[in-house]
């Protein structure tokens, strides 16, 4: 398999893997309410803000991470920042929002 396949779909698992932390973080800061609320929800942006710096957090320390062990085998190293970020951050919106429903509902 060809290194850069290999880092995207390594960005797939670390975006699905942020997003358990999101959720783990907002459980143990109790900003995620377990019994959906009979009004409107309320609006948290320190738990949006927190969580997307999260994500970040865990993208810039895989970009290093994957930077010491492909530089090597790619032709263009700057193609290691690149390849799969938009599915990284796609994947750690769908499940973040995923689990957030499901322990909200739960």
């Amino acid at each position: 398999m060809h290194p850069l396949v290999k880092v995207y779909w390594l960005r797939v698992v670390l975006g699905i893997i942020a997003a358990f932390v999101c959720a783990g973080y907002g459980i143990a800061a109790q900003k995620i309410p377990h019994n959906p609320p009979q009004e409107a929800f309320p609006v948290d942006y320190l738990f949006l803000m927190n969580s997307i710096t999260l994500a970040l957090a865990v993208y810039l320390i895989s970009y290093y991470i994957i930077k010491s062990k492909f530089m090597l085998k790619v032709e263009k190293p700057s193609k290691l920042a690149t390849t799969g970020i938009g599915i990284y951050f796609i994947a750690w919106l769908v499940f973040w929002v995923l689990l957030y429903t499901i322990i909200v509902v739960a």
